[in-house]
């Protein structure tokens, strides 16, 4: 395992795959944040973008931007279901910024949108455990090779975090077995 100040291999097209694979985990809850404010495109554009960089899109400054404004719509959220909802959105489109280092940080980048998700849809369910476990558990199997190519060059996902962090720390062990 690399230590936290080496480069990693990080290749274009798995950087396409793991960004494709976050909007998907995203674009499942978007409705939760939708349903409360149907006027908010943040999440949505955010997703959108970050489908479109996976489609082979550039990767640009709009881009970014689209996550930002997804990470500010989940800090005007009215509830913390939706709010986790665009934080997923958020990291779909971020993920397209991965870094080709070898930082235990770096896993937050990959599994931070399937995360986030997890969690708005444990928070709609009222806190029921076994919906974030399905989630997880759809996220485990539809993650592409890529995803679990980078993980494998990677330290494992860092503590903390509250409970995204231990879906992060979950969902990384899930895939590296």
């Amino acid at each position: 395992m690399p230590n936290e100040s080496e480069d990693i291999e990080l290749s274009e097209h798995e950087l396409r795959e793991i960004t494709g694979y976050a909007a998907d985990c995203a674009r499942r809850v978007l409705s939760l944040f939708e349903q409360r404010l149907p006027a908010d495109t943040r999440p949505r554009d955010a997703i959108d973008a970050a489908h479109a960089f996976a489609r082979g899109g550039r990767r640009t400054g709009a881009l970014r931007q689209s996550a930002w404004a997804a990470y500010r719509a989940a800090q005007q959220a009215p509830s913390p279901a939706a709010a986790d909802a665009a934080r997923a959105a958020s990291h779909a489109a971020a993920a397209a910024y991965l870094h080709p280092k070898a930082s235990a940080h770096q896993v937050k980048h990959i599994l931070g949108a399937a995360a986030h998700a997890a969690r708005a849809e444990e928070l709609a369910a009222a806190e029921d455990q076994r919906v974030p476990a399905e989630t997880l558990d759809w996220a485990r199997h539809h993650a592409p090779p890529a995803v679990t190519a980078v993980l494998g060059r990677l330290p494992i996902a860092p503590p903390g975090g509250g409970r995204v962090g231990e879906f992060i720390r979950d969902l990384d062990a899930a895939l590296r077995t």
